[in-house]
């Protein structure tokens, strides 16, 4: 019998085995919102088998064990030959097979393809986040494979495959393929335009031997790779095999693993090119032009998986105050808890909210949505990523020391909350991206201004925020150096414009009077103790 002093009492049950998507209160009523009514059922029916998977005590063990056990270099057998392998947990390779045949690489195919896919790729990464780059990077191949009709017709059917097939054979062997990319290099980072790897014309036509270095290569393990080398007319898009189609290795030397912050299950690298064989994607010298579609992609990937770790940080605080007893009562039901927790909540729905409008831009393709996109992802890229460090370490601490200690899960969000931030293009890549389209692209203004323009009237506070940013936009003095704050009004204008149109009235006020409002503080739990913030945080509490 246990001894008395050891009896544990008043921790809350672990948040498992249950529906991740179907707790998510938000998250459905986004899906419901964006697909055609016909595709709802078979929907929902599918993003809960895979919620519940991603809730599960077994797919919460091997998120646990893939990032205790990340992945390994070998970059020779036994016998001295060069092999440029990387071998991962078996719980990586179980979770990678999951998302694969949950579709979460094949949207483009499918009606309602990018709302469904987002919506699961926002349930799968809160399992765990590090096998979302594979996933993202064969997703995202798919716009920019396109610029060739050939190379699609050859690869995409591969890339949308939704069977896993792991080690590396000749593509054309195997039952579906995943992608990776190679940009940046020691000398430019995301100035692309400064990297130095050549690429030689061979007697085939449209193919080139590459010589030269990547300092970020990611999901080395993969079939295939988009790449950027200088050619002879200057920087073009290459892509890169693993193994040739007569079975033998392509040089990719693996020169080592990056040891990251967070993020550990998954496998970012060195390589070197040195005469590594290759085929051009799209026109020479038009490199940044054909790839820019999978970085896009890409992009909106960083604000869904910063949009799923907010998400599950916020229903780990909330479930864990539902449940803890503090100073007389549930830490719940104490205003000032009530406070963090609320913001915390408007927060995550405002990012999911807003990730969701634009995976659904994708689905409608037309060109006032295409144009939307152009302006309005890399916005939320900048702003929603950024917003994830401080909403997962205010969640560890509504935890106490509980939220501190691994177990709890909350310090491998916290690690892993500030990546999306810089994979794709950092904050000031983001802002400058933004001020490009504003100068190059009117259009780009003009659907932000049509989508924002649909929630006028219904609140005074962003109708306020509205105009303040117009005279913003008309102020083109000093812009580059101001461009975060222009950049952060765009994302806080539209983020506000969806919550009044599509939330309940006492998010929409909360998010408004703070946000766009001013009555705010500089932390979480700063919220006017007036509104309504019991709703707001039962909103965001996990159930079923």
């Amino acid at each position: 019998m246990a001894a008395s002093t050891h009896t544990v009492t008043n921790q809350a049950p672990p948040l498992v085995d249950y529906d991740v998507f179907s707790a998510d209160r938000v998250l459905v009523a986004a899906v419901e919102r964006h697909l055609d009514p016909g595709l709802l059922d078979e929907a929902r029916e599918d993003l809960s088998g895979f919620g519940r998977s991603a809730g599960s005590a077994q797919v919460q063990e091997w998120g646990a064990l893939a990032n205790e056990n990340p992945p390994k270099l070998r970059t020779h057998d036994r016998y001295g030959n060069r092999i440029d392998e990387v071998d991962f947990h078996p719980s990586w390779h179980r979770l990678l097979g999951k998302g694969v045949s949950a579709g979460l690489t094949s949207a483009w195919g499918r009606p309602g393809g990018h709302v469904r896919r987002a919506a699961g790729f926002l349930v799968w990464t809160q399992a765990e986040a590090g096998n979302g780059c594979p996933l993202s990077m064969t997703h995202a191949a798919v716009p920019a494979l396109r610029t060739d009709p050939a190379l699609a017709a050859e690869w995409e059917p591969r890339l949308t495959s939704v069977l896993y097939d792991q080690g590396l054979r000749p593509a054309a062997e195997k039952a579906g393929a995943l992608f990776g990319m190679g940009m940046t290099e020691k000398q430019g980072g995301s100035d692309v335009r400064a990297n130095t790897t050549t690429a030689r014309p061979l007697a085939e036509d449209g193919t080139y031997e590459l010589t030269g270095h990547k300092w970020f290569c990611s999901a080395p393990m993969s079939d295939g790779f988009l790449v950027l080398a200088q050619a002879p007319d200057g920087l073009t898009c290459f892509l890169v095999p693993r193994v040739l189609a007569d079975g033998t290795r392509n040089v990719f030397r693996i020169q080592r693993l990056k040891d990251k912050l967070g993020n550990r299950s998954n496998a970012s690298s060195e390589v070197e090119f040195d005469g590594t064989w290759a085929r051009r994607v799209g026109e020479e010298g038009r490199g940044v032009r054909t790839i820019i579609g999978m970085v896009a992609a890409t992009r909106l990937d960083c604000v869904l998986g910063s949009a799923a770790l907010m998400r599950q940080a916020v229903a780990q605080a909330v479930h864990h105050s539902a449940h803890r007893q503090a100073f007389g009562g549930l830490l719940i039901d104490k205003p000032l808890m009530r406070n963090v927790l609320a913001d915390l909540a408007l927060e995550s729905e405002a990012a999911t909210t807003l990730a969701m409008r634009l995976a659904a831009a994708y689905d409608d393709g037309g060109e006032q949505e295409r144009a939307l996109l152009r302006l309005a992802v890399p916005a939320a890229k900048y702003w929603v990523t950024k917003r994830c460090t401080p909403v997962a370490a205010e969640a560890l601490e509504c935890l106490g020391g509980n939220g501190y200690v691994e177990e709890s899960g909350l310090p491998r969000l916290l690690r892993e909350s500030p990546l999306n931030s810089i994979w794709e293009g950092a904050g000031n890549v983001q802002a400058l991206d933004v001020l490009r389209a504003l100068q190059r692209e009117p259009g780009a203004l003009d659907a932000y201004l049509r989508e924002v323009g649909q929630a006028r009237g219904a609140d005074h506070r962003l109708d306020a925020a509205i105009k303040n940013l117009l005279a913003e936009l008309a102020d083109l003095d000093g812009i580059e150096g101001r461009a975060r704050r222009l950049v952060e009004r765009l994302a806080l204008v539209l983020q506000g414009s969806l919550l009044v149109r599509y939330a309940p009235p006492e998010v929409a006020d909360a998010f408004c009077g703070s946000r766009l409002g001013g009555d705010w503080g500089t932390a979480f739990g700063t919220l006017p103790h007036s509104l309504d913030l019991a709703s707001v945080v039962e909103r965001a509490r996990p159930v079923g």
